[in-house]
């Protein structure tokens, strides 16, 4: 474990700097075509909802 002055240091290269990899199934997901469609128009449907409540 690694003391507080350790951690303020800005080490390059140290066990810190690393982000973690994402999983398969997580890239998997985040380049599916027919899921980014999907929530495109789920939100597009949730900003229309606001404006229509807004102008009412």
């Amino acid at each position: 474990m690694a003391s507080i002055q350790d951690r303020l240091q800005n080490k390059a290269y140290s066990e810190y700097s690393y982000a973690t990899r994402p999983l398969p199934m997580t890239l998997f997901w985040r380049r599916c075509l027919i899921k980014q469609l999907y929530m495109f128009m789920k939100l597009n449907l949730k900003i229309m909802m606001m404006v229509v409540k807004g102008h009412s």
